[in-house]
């Protein structure tokens, strides 16, 4: 099959990424975090061609939340700063991590982890601390007794990190800023029991909010979904599936794209002009239906497990079935 020129020809469902939102929401970022200030999570997007362009816009220090992703960057050449905001145990993955020619840190929360961690040979790591979301981390009070644990072991503590990601979509702003400013206030508690040069946090909710983080895990910002899109940050909907209408009446209509394509645990996609009604295993059903044969953008509304979903990303001129694709860019950090 010959190579689509446009997202009307691209067999769906396939992701698609508006190339101007993405370069919008790159630069606004890089200009509002420049350099260190900001560690990329390529969680978000899972490419290394991604990633390249975040480099590209200054950003060389890069988070990741498995191994296969650290691996993935590693062997892409990415050699600098790199970390697992995640806890891990496997020894064979840590192995992997700690033979690494490269700059790698890992997130340590508790004495089994230093265990793995030391046994493993990893060299270096940060104490990941609970600030709120019920998920990793230790108690702020226990960081400083975990970091002098850990180097005992030899493992080079840098410092302390931790997620209030049960704050990032909070829709108003002032209570985003008062729940964020609590977390920080652990984070910071934590630190100064810990040391080192690093406090990473955030995420593209809060990426602009505190001034205690020394760097912030934003990921989500370069592609965007529609749960961030409620809130008020500068970004712009990068990432789209495009779907086909492969049935319809006159009540609604299907479109070709469902749980299997779509990242569903922050609730139903969103589709210009319409109002979806529910996803099935291969489907959308939505109200306001088009004809049989109609080609759609669908948002999704959690970009990363909807990237986990596809091999491919089709970058386009624009947002539309008739918008020209430029370039084609794999998913290669998809996967464990």
């Amino acid at each position: 099959m010959n190579a689509p020129r446009r997202v009307g020809d691209i067999q769906t469902p396939a992701l698609v990424i508006d190339a101007a939102a993405l370069e919008h929401n790159l630069t606004t970022m890089a200009n509002a975090r420049p350099g260190g200030r900001l560690r990329p999570h390529v969680k978000a997007h899972k490419s290394t061609a991604l990633a390249r362009l975040q480099l590209a816009h200054g950003h060389r220090s890069f988070c990741a939340a498995t191994p296969r992703e650290i691996l993935g960057l590693a062997a892409a050449g990415f050699t600098e700063d790199l970390l697992l905001a995640n806890e891990c145990i496997d020894p064979q993955r840590l192995r992997a991590l700690a033979q690494l020619d490269t700059d790698v840190m890992i997130a340590l929360d508790s004495e089994a982890t230093i265990d793995a961690a030391s046994a493993a040979g990893i060299r270096a790591a940060l104490i990941d601390v609970n600030v709120g979301l019920p998920r990793c981390g230790c108690d702020p009070n226990n960081a400083g007794r975990l970091a002098d644990v850990a180097r005992d072991r030899g493992i080079a503590i840098r410092g302390v990190m931790g997620y209030e990601g049960h704050v990032v979509g909070v829709a108003d702003r002032t209570t985003r800023s008062e729940q964020c400013r609590n977390s920080m206030e652990l984070l910071a508690q934590a630190h100064a029991l810990v040391g080192g040069e690093i406090i990473s946090a955030g995420g593209t909710g809060t990426f602009d909010i505190s001034a205690l983080p020394t760097e912030i895990q934003a990921g989500s910002y370069a592609l965007m979904d529609s749960t961030y899109a409620q809130l008020d940050t500068p970004f712009r909907q990068a990432l789209f599936v495009a779907t086909t209408v492969v049935s319809s009446n006159s009540k609604f209509a299907v479109a070709d794209c469902g749980l299997k394509s779509l990242g569903m645990d922050h609730g139903n996609p969103e589709i210009a002009n319409k109002t979806v009604w529910f996803c099935s295993d291969e489907h959308t059903t939505f109200s306001r239906p088009e004809p049989v044969g109609t080609r759609l953008l669908v948002t999704p509304a959690h970009v990363d497990p909807t990237a986990a979903y596809h091999e491919l990303y089709y970058i386009a001129e624009g947002a539309n079935p008739d918008a020209a694709v430029i370039d084609e860019i794999a998913i290669d950090l998809r996967g464990w």
